[in-house]
């Protein structure tokens, strides 16, 4: 079932036509710290760059350093010039949107809060009005 699913899901993996693409054409530049690789084909203004996911393959997975390089804000990868690191900056963290690990704020039913009391300014609309 696993090679069926790798032809034809795109959700599971890179498909047939990227593996088959990236074994010809694609010249591997570098990998970040969760271990997607990233490659390049081509060059000039006709240069092709991608990712290949190491699982899920999730756009928010992407690092910054390399966020910059696919969309062509710097020419040269990380893996030749990395961005200097900042006193302000964090260590990546999965977005986590949707999970139990999500911000909610302190009203949130999720959150387990309660909404504070209205204060009497708020009717509620009615088609009638």
């Amino acid at each position: 079932m696993s090679v069926l699913k790798a032809l034809f899901t795109w959700w599971n993996g890179p498909g047939i036509g990227t593996r088959l693409f990236t074994a010809r054409h694609g010249e591997e530049v570098g990998r970040d710290a969760q271990g997607n690789v990233y490659y390049r084909a081509g060059s000039g203004r006709s240069e092709r760059r991608w990712v290949i996911y190491n699982g899920e393959p999730e756009a928010t997975r992407v690092p910054p350093e390399w966020h910059l390089w696919l969309h062509r804000s710097s020419d040269r990868p990380p893996s030749q010039a990395q961005l200097p690191t900042r006193v302000w900056e964090r260590e990546w963290t999965p977005n986590a949107t949707g999970t139990a690990l999500a911000h909610s704020p302190g009203g949130a039913l999720v959150a387990g809060g309660r909404r504070a009391a209205s204060t009497g300014d708020y009717r509620a609309w009615s088609p009638g009005d």
